[in-house]
């Protein structure tokens, strides 16, 4: 076994040095004493080559008719508390779901990966992790650096296929947006997203999505946990406020939903963990994590409008010693606020401990990020925090990087 990592990168404490202001798109790892080895995280995402019967054919198919070409309406969330639409079982919410789902292959100079997909809009924009397609590049050219072709592939749940390209990435959400190209608006199925706030322990889940390659995979479990601080991404640097689950989410169904009984979608599956140390590929423990789909809809939301998305900020420094995973009693302590930010303008100082933000514990240097990423930017939330041992409660709005 081995601490808390990102497959792809070398093993890292995930602490932050003094200077990282909350939402800045780089949090440098620190040095930190030895911990008790956890399981290991894996990016959702598989490999191309590690496919088996990907997508029933995945560049096989004619592509459809021509994409519509009004505007796009912006994606919403309903909540799930309201008479239930389906009856309750499984098989119901992965009819629902499953014609929103689609599976992604992305083709480079480099290899490719499988990941997974959910239609948000009949102009054809499909919401995705970050990881699964950044080895194709921006929007604004098919080719990546260095002169290597990249090209993104997507498989309907009919098996047809069409060619995609990225409309925008928000590295720090793990989140970004494609947009086909030749489907017609009547072949696509938007999905309905459900609120955050509607998410309980214990309710049932059903993810799907593409395991190693297998399109149209559906797994069931249930929520094991809400606001799960969870650090993922290529770089390691998205770190979200997960939503946690038992449901098997493997390399592949990165991208795909998470979703309740009545089909609605209340996570983008992103990450995993695994007891194996030696391979990404390794299978589902029963840990696995979606972005919340507050968070998704958001962040989808601003990449279709402009192609980027901004993160909030609290507008602090942390203790050079705090590691991102490392649970204290009490909170996070402040090194120092930004002149003129969000903190010092609400009265945080120097040496406060922040406990809480908006109800959620905040007793991780990543639970403190997560926390506050959650919201957009302008959002003010409250803020518990000790100062001199003594508990006290503040207002702060939420600047933005």
């Amino acid at each position: 076994m081995s601490s808390w990592q990102t497959p792809q990168n070398p093993p890292a404490t995930g602490g932050h040095a003094p200077g990282n202001t909350f939402g800045a798109p780089a949090l440098p790892a620190v040095s930190s004493p030895p911990r008790r080895p956890r399981a290991a995280m894996f990016l959702a995402s598989t490999a191309l080559a590690a496919v088996v019967g990907a997508g029933a054919g995945v560049g096989g198919y004619a592509l459809l008719a021509p994409a519509a070409t009004q505007a796009s309406a912006p994606v919403s969330a309903v909540p799930v508390a309201q008479p239930a639409t389906l009856d309750g079982t499984v098989t119901a919410a992965a009819e629902k779901i499953s014609p929103s789902v689609v599976t992604i292959t992305v083709r480079s100079g480099r290899g490719g990966s499988i990941g997974s997909g959910v239609v948000l809009d009949a102009q054809g924009h499909i919401l995705t992790n970050d990881h699964v397609v950044s080895e194709a590049g921006g929007s604004t050219s098919p080719t990546r650096a260095g002169g290597s072709a990249s090209s993104i592939t997507v498989t309907f749940e009919d098996g047809s296929t069409a060619e995609a390209t990225v409309v925008g990435t928000s590295p720090n959400n793990d989140l970004a947006v494609i947009r086909v190209t030749g489907v017609g608006a009547g072949e696509l199925t938007p999905a309905t997203f459900a609120k955050s706030s509607s998410v309980v322990v214990g309710q049932a889940v059903v993810a799907v999505g593409a395991p190693l390659g297998l399109s149209e995979t559906v797994t069931s479990g249930i929520v094991s946990a809400t606001a799960r601080p969870v650090r993922s991404g290529t770089s390691g640097d998205a770190v979200y406020q997960a939503v946690q689950t038992d449901a098997a989410i493997n390399p592949g169904n990165s991208g795909g939903p998470l979703v309740d009984l009545n089909g609605q979608v209340i996570g983008i599956n992103a990450s995993g963990a695994t007891l194996s140390s030696g391979s990404e590929q390794s299978g589902n423990i029963g840990l696995g994590f979606a972005i919340p789909s507050d968070v998704a809809v958001r962040v989808a939301n601003d990449l279709i409008d402009d192609g980027t998305a901004a993160d909030a900020t609290l507008g602090v420094n942390l203790q050079a010693g705090d590691s991102s995973t490392d649970t204290t009693s009490e909170g996070v302590t402040l090194a120092g606020v930004t002149s003129g930010g969000p903190a010092q303008q609400a009265g945080l100082r120097a040496g406060d401990v922040v406990t809480a933000v908006d109800g959620v514990n905040t007793t991780t240097a990543d639970g403190l990020i997560a926390a506050i990423r959650f919201h957009a930017p302008g959002t003010t939330v409250t803020v518990r925090y000790l100062r001199d041992d003594q508990p006290a409660t503040v207002q702060v709005t939420l600047g933005s990087s």
